[in-house]
């Protein structure tokens, strides 16, 4: 149960899914469709949807580069959450996204792993959720360029040491995308 009072119910957290970030990700087919398949779960079961959409100097607001993948399709019921940081809490809206809806359990999927997965998990249990991380619903680019693992051993590790996190009052860890059972909560 996560430390936050009175927040039930669960939200599936897709991050920044944008066609300039996920254009060259590792595995980049296979996650949008294991991706896919968790957004049909948790609207069959009317789990909250929530998408966060990244911009900054780079990613440019309204851009090609800024738009969701094509292959995923928001739905205008769907909040949507723009961020400029790392961590999808960091100066947005989601805290309260999140409050309105009564949520205190979160599952993250998106990318990039390295990145805005990381900060945002991390920020998720520090301020009370409870928070699992899909491991086969993440991905990242190749940076082995500038001194970076290649992207298949950032995912493993990341996976790996959230597997083992613990805060008080709270639970984390991975779990596979077919082994996520949302309920309508």
């Amino acid at each position: 149960m996560p430390t936050i009072a009175n927040r039930p119910h669960s939200a599936l957290i897709i991050i920044d899914v944008q066609v300039g970030v996920v254009a060259a990700a590792y595995q980049r087919d296979a996650i949008l469709a294991t991706i896919k398949t968790l957004l049909d779960k948790a609207r069959q079961a009317k789990t909250q949807v929530i998408w966060i959409q990244h911009s900054d100097d780079e990613l440019v607001r309204e851009s090609n580069e800024w738009q969701l993948a094509p292959e995923l399709q928001r739905f205008e019921t769907e909040a949507l959450v723009e961020k400029h940081f790392g961590d999808a809490f960091e100066d947005t809206e989601l805290e309260a996204v999140l409050a309105g809806r009564n949520v205190g359990r979160l599952f993250i999927a998106g990318a990039q792993t390295d990145a805005c997965i990381r900060s945002t998990i991390h920020g998720a249990l520090v301020r009370g959720y409870d928070t699992f991380l899909i491991k086969d619903a993440h991905t990242t680019e190749d940076f082995s360029a500038w001194g970076a693992p290649p992207p298949e051993q950032v995912i493993a590790h990341t996976n790996l040491y959230w597997s083992f996190q613990t805060a008080p009052g709270r639970k984390a860890g991975t779990i596979a995308a077919a082994d996520v059972h949302f309920m309508n909560d």
